[in-house]
């Protein structure tokens, strides 16, 4: 797979807690430079960094991050407010705890009405693979299947792992209904992220890609 292809399944993400404007600027001109399918970066940002990219990268950010044990209302305020601010894709966490008490009928409807928040922009849906049991994740991809998103994301990159080849293969065995799969955290070279593309992911939630790309002398147009 070329490089190109990569890069344009890439949400470029920089989540850390002290990022500063100058280094989320930068995010959004490597974005741009090596067209990424997204920059993903803290909410509150999100105006600034639409203003900047001026369409020339999609927006996107997270909300209930990176723990999801805000309340459903408060999820849905932070979505609406960062479609508000330009936020072209929204990527939310599930409240844990509700999927461990079989609490599934609250769980979707809480996926749905952050979807309806979004006023028709894209949601990824993190469920923190590294936390659940097998089955757990499996029923995941049964709510997340069944509910108005778009995406079924493996991880915030916050907790103990992040994307593994095994649950990809496990989401891609078990999500229905058109939904797409997002691996995120640890994805560190470009070895891995064919591999996850091969497995079933159509983005990858990562800032190293494109690091790597420039160090081995990226052109323009994001190719060697």
């Amino acid at each position: 797979m070329n490089v190109e292809k990569i890069l344009s399944m890439v949400d470029h993400t920089l989540l850390a807690q002290g990022a500063t404007w100058e280094e989320i600027r930068g995010i959004i001109d490597d974005g741009i430079k090596y067209r990424c399918a997204s920059v993903c970066i803290p909410a509150s940002y999100v105006k600034r960094a639409a203003e900047y990219a001026d369409g020339r990268v999609k927006i996107c950010t997270v909300i209930g991050f990176p723990n999801g044990y805000s309340t459903t209302e408060a999820k849905c305020f932070e979505a609406a407010d960062a479609v508000k601010n330009g936020a072209d894709e929204v990527d939310m966490v599930i409240n844990i705890g509700y999927l461990k008490d079989g609490l599934y009928d609250e769980l979707l409807d809480e996926i749905n009405r952050i979807k309806a928040s979004c006023d028709g922009k894209l949601l990824k849906v993190i469920i923190e693979t590294c936390l659940l049991t097998d089955e757990e994740k499996v029923k995941m991809c049964e709510i997340v299947s069944a509910s108005d998103a778009d995406f079924i994301k493996t991880s915030t990159g916050f907790s103990k792992a992040g994307a593994t080849k095994e649950d990809i293969n496990l989401f891609s065995e078990h999500m229905t209904n058109g939904k797409k799969i997002k691996a995120a955290g640890g994805i560190s070279s470009l070895e891995d992220a064919e591999d996850f593309i091969a497995l079933g992911a159509e983005r990858l939630g990562t800032s190293r890609i494109v690091k790597i790309v420039k160090n081995a002398g990226g052109n323009e147009n994001g190719g060697y």
